[in-house]
C-alpha cells in the first residue's frame, strides 16, 4: 500500500488529505497523463472532489480527463461540478454512456457467475469500462471514492469505481441483479461476497493492464453530528480496499440492540432527487425496523424515481412489490429482462412487506408514489411533525412521547438489529 492512516476517532482534514495523497503519488514517481475517476454528485460527502483538486494540483496540465462513475446516474450538471470539485477547470470533465463508448476487456465465464449466485443464475458477465480508459493512453489511472456500506456489493468502491462506475449496461445490470438474487441483507457490510468476487475475477483476469491505483477515504459522523473524515488507504490491491472496509463497519456500521419500530429518514434536496437514489433511506435501515413497523422518508428533492428514463418506466410499470414477485416478473416480461438493474432496484427499494414506507416527496404526487407501492405522505405535514432542523440522529422522544430514530442522511450508514444481522451471517 502506498499510505494509510486512519482510526474510529481519527478526523483528517483537507491538509492532512493533501498530504496523505502527495505522499502517495510521490512514491509512484514521473507520470505523463493522468486520468481521474472520482464518484458523482450522489457522492458529495466522500472528499473525493477535495482530493480531486488536490491531484490537478500535483500533476497540473498532465491531469488531462476526469471521468465521473456515473454508472447510470444523470451527468454532473456545472452547478454540481462547481460545487463539489471547487477550481478544478469543467473542460477537464467527461460524461460516461453506460450505453455506447465501451471497451469489453473480457468475460466472467457462465460457470462461475452461477457458482457465486449459488446456482440461481446462469449468464457470463462482460467486464466493460469505458473506452476511455483503454484508448486514453494513461500512464496512470486514479480512482478516487468512499468506502462505506453498499445495497449492490456489500461495501463501495474499489473496482466498483471501474467495472460499474465506467461499465456498460449488461455488466451493471447483471452485477445488479446477482447481488439481489443472493440477498441484500447477506451482502451489505461484506467486503467479500458473490459480486464482488466476480468484479475481482474480471480484474485479476483482464485488467491487469490498466495502471489503476485507488484513493479510499472512510467517512463518518463526528460527536457534534458533522461529517468526519477517518481514513484515507491508497494502493493498487485488494488490501487497499478490505483494509478501508474494516474501518468503515467501525464508522458506519450502527448495530442495534433492539428493532426501530419508527425511522424517519432525511433525504437532502441537493443530493437525492430520485427514488432511485432516495431508497437508501429503505435498504439502508431495512435490517433495523421491525414487522410490522414503518419507515417514513422526507424527501424534499425527490421528483422521479428512476436517474435514466427507461428505469423511471419500468418502475413506474412495475413498482416496489418485493423479490418473488420481482422474480416472477422478470421471468415472464421481456423489458424488465433486459434491463436486470431495474429489476435488482425494485428488490432493493420493498421492505418484502414487513414494514410500510411512506413517501414524502416534493415533486411526485400521491397517485405517483401509490402506484409503485409506497404510501403517500404530505411533506409539509410531515416535516412539521418531524422537523429535521430540530431532530438528533438516533433515537428521539417527541413531545407527545412518540419515540421515533432519526437518520439525517442514509447514504453514509448502515444500521441494523443485531439479531437480525447475525442470523444472516
Amino acid at each position: 500500500m502506498l499510505f494509510k492512516t486512519g482510526s474510529p476517532t481519527t478526523h483528517l482534514s483537507g491538509e492532512d488529505l493533501k498530504n496523505g495523497l502527495f505522499a502517495a503519488l510521490d512514491k509512484l514517481g514521473n507520470r505523463s497523463k493522468v486520468l481521474v475517476i472520482p464518484p458523482d454528485f450522489t457522492r458529495y460527502h466522500s472528499r473525493a472532489g477535495d482530493l480531486t483538486r488536490f491531484a490537478r494540483e500535483y500533476y497540473g496540465d498532465k491531469l488531462t480527463d476526469i471521468l465521473p462513475a456515473l454508472g447510470t446516474h444523470f451527468p454532473m450538471t456545472d452547478t454540481e461540478i462547481s460545487k463539489m470539485f471547487g477550481d478544478v477547470p469543467a473542460s477537464l470533465f467527461r460524461n460516461h454512456d453506460w450505453r455506447s463508448g465501451l471497451a469489453t476487456l473480457g468475460e466472467v465465464p457462465a460457470e462461475y457467475v452461477k457458482e457465486q449466485s449459488e446456482g440461481k443464475l446462469d449468464f457470463s458477465w462482460p467486464a466493460q469500462v469505458d473506452k476511455i480508459l483503454v484508448d486514453g493512453g494513461y500512464d496512470l489511472i486514479l480512482s478516487i471514492g468512499q468506502v462505506v456500506p453498499h445495497e449492490v456489493i456489500g461495501m463501495a468502491n474499489y473496482n466498483k469505481n471501474i467495472f460499474v462506475g465506467t461499465g456498460g449496461v449488461d455488466g451493471i445490470n447483471k452485477s445488479h441483479y446477482l447481488g439481489a438474487v443472493y440477498g441484500m441483507e447477506r451482502i451489505m457490510g461484506r467486503a467479500i461476497n458473490p459480486v464482488r468476487n466476480v468484479l475481482n475475477y474480471a480484474a485479476d483476469n483482464f485488467a491487469t493492464q490498466l495502471p489503476v491505483y485507488y484513493v479510499h477515504t472512510v467517512v463518518g459522523r463526528g460527536q457534534s453530528g458533522d461529517l468526519a473524515t477517518r481514513g484515507l488507504f491508497i494502493g493498487n490491491r485488494l488490501d487497499c480496499f478490505t483494509e478501508a472496509a474494516e474501518l468503515s463497519l467501525h464508522v458506519n456500521f450502527e448495530m442495534l440492540d433492539k428493532p426501530v419500530n419508527k425511522a424517519v429518514v432525511y433525504l437532502d434536496p441537493d443530493e437525492f432527487k430520485s427514488t432511485w437514489l432516495g431508497n437508501k433511506a429503505v435498504y439502508r435501515t431495512r435490517m433495523a425496523i421491525a414487522d410490522g413497523g414503518e419507515l417514513i422518508v422526507l424527501a424534499p428533492g425527490v421528483r422521479e424515481f428512476g436517474e435514466d428514463p427507461g428505469i423511471d418506466k419500468l418502475i413506474r410499470k412495475y413498482g416496489y412489490v418485493g423479490t418473488p414477485k420481482v422474480l416472477e416478473l422478470v421471468d415472464h416480461n421481456q423489458d424488465l429482462a433486459a434491463n436486470l438493474s431495474a429489476a435488482a432496484h425494485l428488490i432493493h427499494g420493498s421492505s418484502e412487506n414487513r414494514f410500510s414506507i411512506t413517501y414524502c416527496p416534493g415533486q411526485l404526487t400521491r397517485d405517483e408514489v401509490e402506484s409503485v407501492n409506497f404510501k403517500y405522505g404530505e411533506l409539509r405535514n410531515m416535516t412539521a411533525k418531524y422537523d429535521p432542523a430540530k431532530l438528533k440522529d438516533g433515537y428521539n422522544t417527541l413531545d407527545d412521547g412518540e419515540e421515533i430514530f432519526f437518520i439525517s442522511n442514509p447514504a453514509i450508514g448502515l444500521w441494523a438489529f443485531r439479531e437480525k444481522f447475525e442470523q444472516q451471517s
